[in-house]
């Protein structure tokens, strides 16, 4: 059915006077109101959590509110509006009312990046509205990483470059950002991806693909089909994973523009159009004019390590982020200067202290089980500090996976009785404690109190939950931040002599 957005595909178009109904006023939902004020359209944003700074934002703008305590209905002021499109923030689920509402009235759904795609020609590279190219990330893990790492090898390069998205930027911030970009490196979420349709990036990457999200998606399948999306209409580089078959189905399944290539990484050897490792060195020989009989060095695993980067998933990571960079043209040596002077961000396999032999490791933003199983695979002995809210996926693969590298195990949060069933089944042997209640202030206390007692000269103690954290904190970052206090006010500067080095991390 033909609608009035279909030939929305400029900042240039005619926006005036169209119905939007946004649905949800986070960060991203208010980024969708304004631009769309700005646009000129008739803008009502449907909320049930509204931060008090953000109604007189919309008066100022000229959208209108409805505040809502359960929307589990279109309100009536919606209905009213009869919206000629529908922009819907990524926290809300495919079924839910107001959705599905809007999909029975025939409206036309979409996401903030959608919008974002449409409108990209606003500001542009020179100032002439040509636009910024895009590069897209996405994955159950890494995205984060490899995004920071890309954006800092094109900078080094040269150009004009912004990280945007689900890493906090939301894109149309970005979009409109007056003093243009020449590209900008999108982190997409799955339920981005779930509403976008019309987004042709320079490069995309999958970066892997594990459960997560089932609770949204409803099926393993919904949420790769989601994922899958990222290759649509690539135009020169599709980025996959060698070590996950997945990625590379993806890439062989996309309908791409005609001419784009597919472009692999791996912890293994590399092939003529690959990046990978060979013997400790990461090589590129997709970029590379004799690349059917030699390579061009990157980096090495040893100088990674020596940045917090030489564990295998972010060795994995530095891989992709040079496919994504040397697509668009950047020398090895931009490459080798950004990988100088670039660090992890904070609660990501973070060091927080080392006394009495024993390191303390703050990987809170190990979210699923996918991202914790790297955690977990990188040292040889661990006390594990887990749980929290598990999202539908199974938990048991990690832990059959990974009991025989545990010292023991702390579990916290709203699903750790399938935790410690999982652990009962899988390794009954294994010292296992729990905290119980939703006491914020002291959960995270006692669990390093719990830790310390199990660990050893030689052990790490790491907070990779496997699990997303709203249950007891604001987020995985609030998580962490508690997790490092806890371990400062136990050790009693007792880890301040030391050197803070990271343990050496397995490969394998």
């Amino acid at each position: 059915m033909h609608s009035r957005t279909d030939g929305l595909l400029s900042w240039n178009a005619d926006w005036a006077g169209l119905r939007v109904g946004v649905l949800g006023l986070g960060i991203t939902g208010f980024s969708v109101a304004d631009t769309l004020a700005e646009l000129g359209s008739e803008v009502l944003v449907v909320a049930e959590r509204v931060d008090e700074r953000y109604p007189l934002m919309l008066e100022v703008i000229g959208a209108r509110l409805v505040h809502v305590d359960v929307l589990d209905a279109p309100p009536a002021e919606l209905v009213a509006l009869a919206p000629e499109l529908l922009v819907v923030s990524p926290g809300f689920h495919p079924d839910h009312p107001v959705i599905l509402w809007a999909v029975a009235q025939g409206i036309p759904i979409w996401g903030d990046v959608e919008l974002a795609w449409r409108v990209r020609d606003k500001v542009g590279t020179d100032g002439n509205g040509t636009p910024a190219e895009w590069i897209a990330v996405t994955g159950t893990n890494g995205k984060t990483t490899t995004v920071q790492l890309a954006s800092a090898m094109l900078a080094a390069g040269g150009l004009r470059v912004a990280p945007c998205g689900n890493i906090g930027v939301p894109v149309l911030d970005a979009v409109r950002d007056p003093g243009g970009f020449d590209v900008f490196v999108v982190e997409l979420s799955s339920y981005q991806l779930h509403s976008t349709s019309s987004m042709s990036p320079w490069a995309a990457v999958c970066l892997n693909v594990a459960e997560d999200h089932l609770d949204w998606h409803g099926s393993m399948a919904e949420y790769t089909a989601a994922k899958a999306r990222v290759y649509s209409n690539t135009r020169v580089a599709c980025v996959y994973n060698r070590d996950d078959a997945v990625t590379q189905r993806m890439v062989e399944e996309a309908d791409v523009v005609e001419g784009a290539r597919a472009v692999g990484f791996g912890l293994g050897v590399p092939g003529p159009s690959d990046l990978g490792l060979v013997e400790g060195i990461l090589c590129d020989r997709a970029f590379h004019d004799d690349r059917h009989h030699s390579a061009l060095e990157i980096t090495t695993v040893t100088d990674l390590a020596r940045i917090g980067l030489g564990a295998a998933h972010t060795v994995s990571d530095v891989l992709a982020a040079s496919a994504l960079a040397r697509s668009f043209g950047t020398p090895i040596e931009a490459i080798q200067r950004a990988l100088a002077g670039f660090r992890l961000d904070r609660h990501r396999i973070e060091v927080v202290a080392t006394a009495g032999g024993i390191t303390w490791i703050n990987d809170s933003k190990a979210t699923n089980p996918h991202a914790a199983d790297a955690s977990l695979g990188a040292y040889e002995s661990v006390v594990w500090i887990a749980g929290g809210l598990l999202k539908g996926v199974d938990i048991e693969p990690l832990i059959v996976k990974r009991a025989a590298r545990m010292r023991g195990v702390v579990l916290l949060g709203a699903d750790r009785t399938l935790l410690r069933e999982a652990f009962q089944r899988h390794a009954p042997h294994l010292p296992l404690f729990e905290v119980a209640g939703p006491e914020t202030e002291d959960v995270m206390a006692k669990a390093v109190e719990l830790a310390s007692a199990m660990a050893m000269p030689g052990d790490v103690v790491l907070l990779a939950p496997a699990a997303a954290s709203m249950d007891q904190f604001a987020d995985y970052a609030d998580r962490g931040v508690r997790f490092e206090s806890a371990v400062r006010e136990l050790l009693g500067g007792a880890g301040d002599d030391t050197d803070f080095e990271e343990p050496a991390p397995r490969h394998a």
